[in-house]
């Protein structure tokens, strides 16, 4: 298997609960972000949303698709984030939001390895790729929640 940590910062002019807001309820992630191709919850889990289950299935840049699971591990509302992955993916996810003058700062930290046989054969000469991929994906992310947020990605 391949291993990767990809680190993303989104600066938000938009204030933290709102950003959480959009950020935890991954349901609607479609509507901002077109990567995401769909996102169902498979079980709720509890009143803090830890234990919760989502099925994640993601389009990418390079014309592939990543599905996976997530079930959220720990929250701390409105500030931290860590989901762990199953499926074609399997690892960690954590989201870090935090103010700051300009409004919310964003980090999300994806620590996974690939389980798909053919990222694993190709992972030595394509890894440059699929770190673009990533990057791209994430990049539009931030774009598309500032959109929907009606704000600006700074």
């Amino acid at each position: 298997m391949a291993d990767y940590q990809f680190v993303t910062h989104w600066l938000i002019a938009a204030p933290k609960q709102q950003v959480w807001a959009a950020i935890v309820d991954s349901e609607s992630w479609h509507l901002w972000w077109n990567a995401v191709e769909s996102a169902v919850e498979l079980e709720p889990g509890q009143a803090d949303g830890r234990g919760n289950v989502r099925r994640l299935v993601w389009k990418t840049p390079l014309g592939y698709r990543l599905a996976f699971e997530t079930r959220v591990m720990d929250i701390q509302a409105p500030t931290y984030l860590e989901v762990q992955a199953i499926g074609d993916v399997e690892g960690t996810g954590r989201w870090e939001l935090s103010t700051c003058d300009q409004g919310t700062a964003v980090c999300y930290i994806w620590t996974v390895r690939t389980t798909q046989w053919w990222m694993n054969a190709l992972a030595a000469i394509a890894r440059p790729l699929l770190e673009w991929n990533h990057n791209i994906i994430m990049d539009r992310g931030g774009k598309g929640l500032a959109r929907y947020l009606q704000t600006e990605l700074l």
